[in-house]
């Protein structure tokens, strides 16, 4: 369809977190694994068709596809991209090993991280540089989407770790793990150099148009990511590194992510204000509705770190409270999507 856009592999990243939250929460119960991974297999199922469907419109419909890069309201969506391959190469290790086995869950991973990461990495600078370059963006547009492409190396920082195991001890393993804090800071700079702009626009100009009220979502994804990349270097460091810097990981992950966990659920309580006003104003649903996905599921996963290594019931409960908004969230999506799809409203030409 030639109306197919970037914003699609928010599915796939919606989904994926599903499975990659579900499979470490806290509390499990019987029949949890088993639907989470049947939700990661979604999940590659959607990638792959996603990934030949953009195929084919970057071939059949190069000029629109031209024009989503020079459309500042679409562009930072190819930071999804990433997003999504990173998302299920990460499921593929957490739920999809008792399904492949260990040895197609690793280069699954693999592929898919590097991937992943190599297009995050390139976004990360490219997106920003079609910003300042060709772009024309006036303050009252600044909009949370703008964090897509910063947000993306986090996503590899958060999910790298999983791969640190089945790296030769030694070299192999602490330059992957002091990749992944580079990408951390790389990420959560930038995020702290967009956020006051957003933020700002807000003040300034007053809430963001109806259909985009839902994207105040996605200001919980760096911080929720943050949060799940220091608890997982926490995880991996002893035995990677020596003494005590396999100990400063672990200060790094209650210090650091308790909080930023405190500000995102902050910032949670004022999107969920904003969104029942715009429920009020007559919202529908809208691509946009994705944004309640995976920025949620990177707080579970978050809180699900910050439990494991303060050992506070508090963080358990906390995570389990967002999973169920989760999950309920994605059901809500999933099915308008698909309803949308079926009646050919979501890939018709914008109005």
């Amino acid at each position: 369809p030639r109306h197919l856009g970037p914003n699609w592999y928010a599915t796939v990243m919606g989904t994926a977190i599903i499975a990659n939250a579900g499979a470490t929460l806290p509390h499990q119960f019987p029949g949890l694994r088993t639907a989470c991974a049947t939700v990661w297999a979604l999940s590659l199922v959607m990638l792959a068709a996603l990934l030949t469907a953009r195929a084919a419109h970057w071939v059949h419909h190069r000029d629109q596809a031209r024009a989503h890069l020079l459309d500042p309201a679409v562009a930072p969506f190819y930071g999804c991209l990433s997003m999504a391959l990173l998302a299920v190469g990460g499921g593929a290790l957490l739920v999809g090993e008792e399904w492949i086995g260990t040895g197609a869950a690793v280069a699954v991973e693999a592929v898919l991280f590097t991937l992943g990461t190599a297009i995050g990495l390139a976004g990360a600078v490219a997106i920003p540089y079609l910003m300042v370059v060709r772009h024309r963006i006036t303050a009252d547009q600044a909009s949370p989407i703008w964090l897509l492409p910063v947000v993306a190396p986090m996503v590899s920082a958060a999910l790298g770790p999983l791969l640190i195991p089945h790296l030769p001890a030694g070299q192999a393993q602490q330059t992957m793990l002091y990749a992944c804090c580079a990408m951390f800071g790389l990420s959560l700079l930038a995020t702290l150099v967009m956020l006051p702009l957003i933020f700002a626009r807000l003040l300034t100009a007053g809430p963001l148009p109806t259909a985009l009220t839902p994207t105040l979502f996605l200001v919980l994804g760096p911080l929720g990511q943050s949060t799940t990349a220091a608890n997982k270097f926490a995880d991996v460091a002893p035995g990677v590194v020596p003494a005590p810097l396999d100990q400063g990981f672990l200060a790094l992950a209650v210090l650091y992510g308790v909080p930023v966990t405190g500000f995102a659920l902050l910032w949670l309580a004022l999107a969920l204000a904003m969104v029942r006003r715009a429920r009020r104003g007559g919202m529908r649903f809208a691509m946009t509705w994705w944004a309640f996905t995976f920025p949620v599921g990177t707080c579970v996963t978050g809180a699900e770190g910050l439990g494991k290594h303060t050992g506070l019931p508090a963080f358990d409960w906390l995570a389990a409270g967002l999973y169920v908004f989760l999950v309920a969230a994605w059901a809500v999506a999933l099915a308008h999507t698909v309803r949308g799809l079926v009646t050919g409203r979501l890939l018709a030409a914008p109005r």
